[in-house]
């Protein structure tokens, strides 16, 4: 049985973005496209109309490659629990209440039973500092917290 993997925003849009100048954005990049070729394969992927609505924002042509891309993918819906949850995650401070999408995409992918979130937001998502709190509010409202991690370290070794 395949892994479950909710995919964030960001990674949708680091596979689709023209090459970054930025050095390590580029890295990121190009681990993005070497996980998409690889390793998406392995994993049951979900998304959420949350991820459909930031993809769709800014340039227009970037977010038709960004649509382009999540069509296949099922949506997971965004229920009341997850709701609850996103606030819990507000409330309890593991999440900054100006970051209440990344809360909610955290809060989706628990709720729903995903075993991993892959993103590239180290602000909110990806957070070491805030991790331990993440999970702790997750599994104190009854979730178990989704592995959060970005392609690099989904990769096969």
């Amino acid at each position: 049985m395949k892994s479950k993997v909710y995919i964030e925003t960001s990674v949708i849009s680091y596979f689709v973005a023209r090459s970054s100048r930025d050095i390590i954005v580029a890295a990121n990049q190009q681990a993005t496209q070497e996980w998409w070729a690889s390793r998406k394969k392995d994993f049951e992927i979900y998304i959420s109309q949350l991820v459909i609505q930031e993809a769709v924002s800014g340039d227009e042509e970037a977010a038709a490659n960004r649509l382009r891309v999540l069509e296949d993918f099922p949506l997971l819906d965004i229920l009341d629990e997850a709701i609850h949850l996103a606030e819990k995650l507000i409330e309890q401070k593991a999440i900054p209440e100006k970051a209440s999408e990344d809360a909610l995409h955290i809060a989706i992918a628990a709720v729903h039973g995903m075993e991993y979130l892959l993103t590239w937001n180290f602000k909110h998502i990806a957070n070491a500092t805030m991790r331990a709190n993440v999970e702790l509010v997750c599994r104190l409202n009854g979730y178990e917290p989704p592995i959060i991690c970005s392609p690099l370290e989904l990769m096969e070794v």
